[in-house]
């Protein structure tokens, strides 16, 4: 379901699938090849969330917004794994968001980063570019190997043509 809320109606990209048991409410702005999957709800209804392009919002995540304070910005070729829960952060291009995560009100996830599954990331948490984050609290690991890196395309370009397979492409 996409509805407008305050006036504000969801832009979804023409290449971007959202389905149809997905609900997108208010200000979203949904980038090109992007993905919403089942259950998963993106609530835009009092402050902004952004969606860059190529990036999947999987089954039974939640993404949403502190009142006017904190906007909600995913960048481009991101997964975000199922039911993962994004509130009022930024997550830069090109991550991993683990299956069960929590990642709360201005935290940043840095470019290139993977955030293992069922990692909590405090408020105003700052994870720098390239780290590989685990548990709760989310610690950094490690930096990325070449091998993550490529997992996180892989990854990307997965759900392009999944998303393609359900548009009926």
């Amino acid at each position: 379901m996409i509805r407008s809320h305050r006036g504000k109606t969801p832009q979804i990209a023409p290449s971007a699938y959202v389905d149809p048991q997905a609900v997108v409410i208010g200000d979203v702005v949904v980038g090109e090849d992007s993905s919403i999957w089942p259950c998963a709800v993106v609530r835009g209804d009092c402050e902004s969330i952004r969606i860059g392009a190529r990036t999947s919002i999987q089954d039974g995540c939640v993404l949403h917004v502190e009142s006017e304070t904190y906007g909600l910005t995913v960048g481009d070729n991101v997964t975000v794994g199922h039911n993962v829960i994004l509130h009022g952060c930024t997550v830069e291009s090109n991550c991993i968001i683990g299956m069960g995560s929590i990642i709360l009100n201005a935290a940043k996830i840095g470019t290139g980063c993977i955030i293992g599954a069922g990692t909590l990331i405090p408020e105003r948490a700052e994870i720098p570019p390239g780290s590989l984050v685990l548990g709760a609290p989310g610690k950094v690991r490690r930096p990325l190997t070449e091998a993550d890196r490529a997992n996180i395309a892989r990854s990307a370009e997965h759900y392009v043509g999944f998303k393609d397979e359900h548009k009926g492409k």
